[in-house]
C-alpha cells in the first residue's frame, strides 16, 4: 500500500509518500513570510497553504517516481493548529480522495510526532516514553502502542518553543528563537545567571516555562544596554541551560519510574543540539536509551504523517468526509 501524507498545521506545507517499500519522498516548504512579524500570522499561513499545497503534493509524488493513480490512501492532519491551516490540507486530502476512490484517514499532529522517530528506527518496541516539545506542545506520554497513550504530564503555560521564542524575542535575535539561542548559546556561558528550574523538585512530571521568561525579562531590566549586548551570548545559554534541564530531569524521571528503557524525543524543539547531548549523557547513567529523529523529521513535516496513516490503514482504520478540523485535539 502506498499512501499520500499532508501536513498543514501551522507555517509549513508539506506532503510525502510513505509504502510497504518505506519512505519515498519528503517534502516541506517553511513559510519564511512570517519572520518579518515575529511569529505565525495565521491568515497569512493559510494563503501561503493555499498557494503551496497543490505544487508541493506534485512535488512529492515527481520525487517518489509515483502518479496519483499509484496512491492507495491519503493521510492527513485535521488537528491540532491552526483552523485556517488545518482546512487547507483536509480539504484537498478530501478532494484527492474522492476523486479517487480511495480512502482516506485524518492523523492527530502529536501522534504523527511521537511515530516520526519510526521512520528511522522501525524495530522501536513498545513501550516507551515520548517528550513531544514544539512551538506549541510540551509533553511527556507513555506510549504503549499506535493508538494507546497515557498522558504523564504537560506543560501548565508557554510550551517550550514558545519560551524560546519569547526570550529570543527579549534579546534581540529574531524569530523563530529555537534554533537562534541554540546557535549563539554555544558561544556563552551558562553559569553566567541562576535562573530558575520551575517544578524540577516537584512530584510528577508538568512543566511550567512562564516564570523561567519572567525571570530572564527581569534579569535584562537590570543591565546597560550595552552589558545586554555584550553579555547576550551568557544570558542566552543561562536560559537554555535552565529550560533544557527541567525537560531531562523529568523525562529521565518518568522512564525510570516506570522502568521503561527507551526514550524517544519528537517535536521541533527536539532539534536543540544542547539538548540532544544532555539527554543523552543522562539517560546513559541510568541504561536508558535515547532515540531522536532525524532533524529534518523533527519539524512539522508529512512523513510522520503518512507513517501513521499507512500503519491505521494497515489496521482497518478510515475517515469519513464528515471530519472536520479540531485546532485543540489532544491526544
Amino acid at each position: 500500500m502506498n499512501v499520500l501524507g499532508i501536513e498543514t498545521s501551522c507555517d509549513e506545507t508539506a506532503a510525502a509518500v510513505y509504502g510497504s517499500d518505506g519512505l519515498q519522498s519528503n517534502v516541506i516548504a517553511s513559510q519564511s513570510i512570517h519572520y518579518q512579524y515575529g511569529g505565525v500570522v495565521p491568515e497569512l499561513a493559510s494563503r501561503e497553504h493555499i498557494r503551496l499545497i497543490l505544487p508541493i503534493i506534485k512535488q512529492a509524488l515527481a520525487e517518489a517516481n509515483f502518479k496519483l493513480h499509484e496512491i492507495d490512501g491519503i493521510a492527513v492532519t485535521y488537528g491540532p493548529g491552526l483552523v485556517g491551516s488545518l482546512l487547507v490540507g483536509l480539504n484537498v486530502a478530501k478532494g484527492l480522495a474522492y476523486s479517487r476512490r480511495i480512502p482516506f484517514i485524518g492523523v492527530n499532529h502529536i501522534e504523527g510526532h511521537v511515530f516520526s522517530v519510526c521512520l528511522n528506527r522501525p524495530d522501536l518496541n513498545f513501550p516507551f516514553i515520548a517528550l513531544v516539545i514544539s512551538g506549541g506542545h510540551t509533553q511527556l506520554v507513555l506510549v504503549k502502542s499506535l493508538g494507546q497513550y497515557e498522558i504523564l504530564g504537560r506543560t501548565l503555560d508557554d510550551a517550550a518553543g514558545e519560551a524560546f521564542d519569547k526570550v529570543s524575542k527579549m534579546l534581540d535575535l529574531g524569530y523563530p528563537g529555537g534554533p537562534i539561542i541554540d546557535r549563539v548559546s554555544a558561544q556563552g556561558d551558562e553559569k553566567f545567571a541562576q535562573f530558575p528550574r520551575s517544578l524540577l523538585k516537584e512530584d510528577g512530571y508538568a512543566f511550567s516555562f512562564s516564570g523561567l521568561k519572567t525571570a530572564v525579562l527581569y534579569f535584562l531590566k537590570r543591565l546597560t544596554e550595552e552589558d545586554r549586548k555584550k553579555y547576550v551570548a551568557d544570558i542566552a545559554a543561562s536560559f537554555q541551560a535552565a529550560l533544557v534541564e527541567v525537560l531531562v530531569e523529568k523525562t529521565v524521571a518518568a522512564s525510570r519510574n516506570h522502568k521503561i528503557q527507551n526514550i524517544v524525543l519528537a517535536g521541533g524543539v527536539a532539534r536543540n543540539s544542547y539538548l540532544r547531548k544532555l539527554i543523552q549523557a543522562r539517560a546513559q547513567r541510568d541504561g536508558i536509551h535515547v532515540h531522536i529523529p532525524d532533524p529534518i523529521l523533527c519539524t512539522d513535516n508529512a512523513a510522520m504523517i503518512a507513517w501513521v496513516g499507512y500503519h491505521k490503514f494497515q489496521n482497518g482504520e478510515q475517515s469519513d468526509y464528515n471530519l472536520a478540523p479540531v485546532p485543540g485535539l489532544k491526544l
